[in-house]
């Protein structure tokens, strides 16, 4: 199993191609779908998972959701988003985002890939935020939640800081220390070092 990060869209995007030879998932491809569908190499598209639906997490979802036949999971919460520039895109001059169908997923234990898959419920820099863990990976694809050393924005129409911090804490520093985290830009971290040195959390307390 491999883990491929594409930095997709005007933002720059990390969006995750997982999987191995003969299947995979996606998560949040903010854009250029065509790499997408490039990176998965005539694999079998199990699933695309939204983190969450702000235009740069999603741009892409239509093309590779229409080239491939994948069902878009996402959590019921996010539908507003849509409803919005923050979804919809047009917003700072961005393109707009391409309509596409998607099925709500509760939180808990999935089967993708094979593979346990644990769906987390993390709001707090969108309504519904989601995080997809894999225990057997050691990895957690958190969206724009967490990053290494700082936290996702909370100036946006549904976002909260509290609800936020309440996510960090209860939903992804309850995992090893050792769960690389991948967040929705910049570099991967690990739940342990950002337990100890983002700034946020730093001295974290649980």
């Amino acid at each position: 199993m491999r883990i491929e990060t594409l930095a997709l869209g005007p933002l720059e995007t990390n969006c995750y191609v997982v999987g191995d030879d003969t299947r995979a998932v996606v998560i949040d491809p903010g854009g250029e779908p065509e790499v997408v569908l490039a990176a998965l190499e005539g694999r079998t598209l199990e699933a695309i998972l939204a983190t969450h639906f702000h235009f740069d997490h999603i741009q892409g979802i239509a093309g590779v959701a229409e080239a491939t036949g994948a069902p878009v999971w996402a959590d019921p919460r996010e539908a507003s988003l849509l409803d919005t520039e923050l979804g919809a895109g047009g917003m700072w001059g961005f393109p707009r985002t391409p309509a596409f169908s998607w099925t709500p997923v509760e939180p808990g234990e999935h089967q993708l890939l094979g593979i346990p898959c644990q769906i987390l419920s993390t709001p707090g820099h969108s309504p519904g935020g989601l995080s997809f863990y894999f225990p057997s990976l050691g990895a957690v694809f958190v969206g724009d939640l967490l990053f290494y050393r700082s936290v996702g924005r909370t100036d946006f129409p549904g976002s909260s800081a509290a609800v936020l911090e309440r996510s960090v804490r209860e939903r992804i520093f309850t995992l090893p220390e050792a769960t690389r985290v991948y967040p929705g830009h910049g570099p991967a971290t690990t739940v342990g070092d950002e337990m100890r040195h983002n700034p946020f959390f730093s001295p974290f307390q649980a």
